[in-house]
């Protein structure tokens, strides 16, 4: 079952430069691993090298953050938007 990934301007060229992709998966896991699958410039900012999702990366199911929801676990289904946003830091002294 497709769902709807939403990709930030920082990994759209890692994805043939789309803003939108679909990706298959009942968890997670396996939505990034099949995004993974088709677009393997996308592991490193996915997946810690341990496979697990990167730190660096905030990702909402639907308006829900996946923190909240099981992290990769997170049961997905196919009316499900997923989106990836990069994680801000910093600020002035």
């Amino acid at each position: 079952m497709p769902v709807e990934v939403r990709l930030p301007n920082i990994l759209r060229p890692l994805a043939g430069g789309e803003p939108v992709v679909k990706a298959e998966g009942a968890t997670l896991r396996e939505v990034f691993d099949d995004l993974v699958s088709r677009y393997p410039g996308l592991e490193a900012s996915l997946f810690t090298p341990e496979r697990e999702m990167h730190r660096h990366l905030n990702v909402f199911l639907n308006d829900d953050d996946v923190r909240y929801l099981g992290r990769l676990d997170a049961k997905v289904s196919e009316s499900d938007t997923v989106t990836l946003m990069p994680a801000v830091a910093g600020g002035a002294d």
